[in-house]
């Protein structure tokens, strides 16, 4: 018995030591009142580990059961000969306290390791993030000289083919000139009483050639290139950028959800990550708290909730109890799409909607919540604000994400 997984006796749904156990279709296996009740809230008969749904109902493991009973009786027997085993994890106790000299038990570190594996994980992919930011903006920086560069060439290029022509022109003149002279000259030779009118005619052709003039804009202008040089790209930059109102906070998501790179999208799945059980982070509701808080003046997100089975958008206080199941009683402003009454308090929607804004005045006390497609009102909180108000994002969706949208600058 000591062999056995403690995790391969315990049910999906509650995490503890099977009850009744009942094997799926799909040869999983839960608790049956656990079962019955997660059929109950959401509407189908979906297995809770895989998805599946089972089209028969489900039989009693007798062997698990059996097995499950065994543990649970030897693991009482351990208890009542006194022996020093850890209530939580069944394990026995392999440290001792310094204060006290009483023995604790080994796994109550197991956090603390997770949360030192976490703390020198966080900065290298928190690096790797930084890197791969300012790679896009030196190949903006990049691109922008190499598209500057290129229209300074094809300048050139232009002003030189001009001139070219001009000068070809101007030979041409020269050319035709050379002729007209030669000619005249000759003539000269054969009359040498024309000679006078020839010189007359001379004089009058070179007196009413102008000299050849440089042309107008054939120089290169400067100032096109180079004129408030880093302001024009700044403000291209600019332009190419958006902005996200609201940042998630990792250290305050649910092990159940999964936040994208840019800390913008949640989504959810069915098995925990990993996580430190920190003193930010929900344990029990699958939510997540954007990372700035607000103590005055207006504010306002927009949310993308599209086609999200299960939802929930809002405010809540810094100080709202984010242990256990009791974040969601008081200090919690929301709106929520749950057809399957999965979440807590909050006004309900009732069908799927789009877009959600919410619309946060602290000092004038009040969360205003509407649909900016249709540009609907949804529902107005009012009340006096005296805590630090955080965005808090919920989603028990395990396809679709909620998507903070960015704004214009």
């Amino acid at each position: 018995m000591d062999s056995l997984n403690i995790k391969e006796l315990s049910c999906p749904v509650c995490h503890e030591i099977f009850k009744a156990p009942v094997e799926l279709s799909c040869s999983h296996n839960v608790c049956k009142e656990c079962l019955q009740q997660l059929w109950r809230t959401k509407g189908t008969r979906e297995c809770p580990v895989c998805g599946r749904t089972s089209s028969k109902n489900p039989s009693c493991n007798l062997v698990l059961k059996t097995l499950c009973e065994s543990f649970l009786k030897e693991r009482n027997e351990k208890r009542s000969a006194g022996s020093e085993i850890c209530s939580l994890h069944g394990e026995k106790l392999k440290l001792v306290c310094l204060e006290n000299k009483q023995p604790v038990p080994y796994k109550r570190n197991s956090n603390m390791e997770k949360t030192l594996k976490e703390s020198s994980r966080k900065p290298e992919y928190t690096e790797h993030q930084i890197k791969e930011q300012f790679k896009k903006l030196r190949q903006f920086l990049r691109d922008e000289e190499a598209s500057t560069i290129i229209a300074l060439r094809e300048e050139e290029d232009q002003k030189k083919q001009k001139m070219k022509q001009k000068l070809e022109d101007v030979n041409r003149h020269i050319s035709a000139l050379s002729h007209t002279i030669k000619d005249l000259e000759e003539t000269m030779k054969a009359n040498e009483v024309c000679f006078l009118k020839v010189s007359d005619l001379l004089v009058s052709l070179f007196c009413s050639e102008p000299d050849p003039q440089m042309p107008s804009g054939v120089l290169i202008y400067m100032p096109r290139y180079l004129g408030n040089l880093p302001y024009r790209v700044w403000k291209k930059m600019l332009n190419s950028v958006q902005k996200t109102p609201v940042i998630l906070d990792p250290n305050t998501a649910h092990p159940r959800l999964v936040l994208s790179h840019d800390l913008t999208r949640v989504k959810y799945i069915w098995n925990e990550q990993p996580f430190p059980d920190n003193q930010e982070r929900f344990d029990f509701c699958e939510c997540v708290l954007g990372s700035e808080g607000f103590n005055s003046g207006m504010h306002f997100w927009e949310v993308e909730v599209k086609e999200s089975e299960c939802w929930s958008v809002g405010v809540t206080t810094e100080s709202n109890q984010r242990k256990g199941h009791d974040f969601c009683n008081s200090n919690v402003w929301c709106v929520k799409y749950d057809p399957y009454r999965l979440l807590g308090s909050g006004f309900p929607i009732e069908e799927h909607i789009v877009c959600v804004r919410v619309d946060l005045d602290y000092d004038g006390g009040t969360v205003s919540f509407s649909d900016p497609i249709t540009n609907t009102h949804l529902h107005t909180f009012t009340t006096t604000f005296t805590d630090v108000i955080f965005p808090f994002f919920c989603n028990l969706d395990e396809v679709k994400c909620l998507k903070i949208l960015p704004v214009k600058l």
